[in-house]
């Protein structure tokens, strides 16, 4: 089939315009046929690149989920003073039952 990748053993992976074209509509990119020569080699470079990854010998790597521990950057949940009820809805535009009363948004259309 001319849209295949092809592997032989005594070169790198070739992939042909026609599977990267293929790639290329299986991701819904409009790609001009002068940008097919360069996605192709580029495709090529990647597959390339995964084969590298593939020769190492990772027996003795332990697999892991991230490169580096995760830190919880959040500030500690410490209880501070606020501002005061009644101050803050005293400056709002409308209150009631010591809420903010704001206009309904369902079924209003917006």
């Amino acid at each position: 089939m001319p849209d295949r990748i092809v592997k032989d053993k005594s070169g790198p992976v070739r992939i042909t315009p026609e599977a990267a074209a293929k790639v290329a509509h299986l991701a819904r990119l409009d790609i001009a046929p002068d940008e097919l020569v360069r996605m192709t080699a580029q495709l090529e470079g990647m597959l390339e690149h995964f084969a590298d990854i593939d020769a190492l010998d990772l027996s003795a790597v332990e697999p892991m989920t991230q490169a580096f521990p995760l830190v919880n950057v959040l500030r500690a949940d410490v209880v501070q003073p606020c501002l005061d009820r009644d101050e803050v809805l005293a400056a709002a535009p409308a209150a009631e039952d010591g809420r903010f009363r704001v206009p309904p948004m369902i079924g209003s259309g917006a």
